[in-house]
């Protein structure tokens, strides 16, 4: 509301940042006040993704559905280093990328789309489980206006940008090998157990962690 009572709609559309025409207009020489607080707010935000979206590896790992060694926790810190190094390996991946742009589409489609599946299991549990015991109960009302706004975000892109999306989707199928080959693969040969053991065994010297159960 600030920008558009501030700037005319030619200036808005016409303005490569938004945030620094506003504060040159208002703020004069102390414009650069903005760029360096929206950099604060994204090292922040950055922060908490990559703590957040490291638990998720690890609450993930402990119920089995990632590799054991995701589910350690090292002993003086009390964090769940290999899960976090492992967050941060992928997001310096993804920073071989050179297209800002095309980075954004392809992280926020995967990122969304897997934050409407989750919102989705709400009414689906509530559907399927009505006498589940709900500590806390939300008004379905909320969810479902939540996965209606990630159906938007999420379809629109597949007609404006379908080869962002394409390696979005990619992305997100790139754990269905580590999947199956780790998890749901029962019957592995000797060797490749003692193979994976011995890389666990060593990853866990290198970051001083151990299991929970060991814990």
């Amino acid at each position: 509301m600030a920008f558009y009572t501030t700037l005319s709609p030619v200036e808005v559309l016409g303005s490569e940042a938004v945030a620094v025409t506003f504060a040159n207009r208002l703020f004069g020489m102390f414009a650069w006040l903005i760029p360096v607080f929206v950099a604060l707010s994204t090292f922040g935000a950055v922060n908490g993704i990559l703590l957040t979206s490291s638990r998720l590896f690890y609450a993930g790992a402990c119920e089995g559905q990632m590799p054991e060694i995701l589910t350690m926790i090292q002993i003086s810190r009390l964090t769940p280093t290999p899960a976090v190094l492992c967050m941060t390996l992928l997001s310096m991946l993804y920073l071989c990328s050179s297209d800002i742009f095309a980075l954004i589409n392809y992280v926020g489609f995967a990122t969304w789309l897997s934050i409407g599946v989750s919102v989705l299991c709400l009414p689906w549990l509530r559907w399927t489980q009505p006498k589940l015991p709900r500590p806390i109960k939300v008004n379905l009302f909320f969810p479902v206006i939540y996965i209606l706004a990630t159906l938007f975000v999420t379809i629109v892109p597949m007609y404006a940008s379908p080869k962002e999306t394409g390696y979005g989707c990619l992305m997100i199928f790139t754990s269905v090998p580590v999947y199956f080959v780790f998890i749901s693969w029962k019957s592995k040969p000797r060797c490749f157990q003692k193979a994976v053991g011995a890389v666990t065994k060593t990853l866990q010297k290198m970051m001083v962690v151990v299991g929970p159960k060991t814990k």
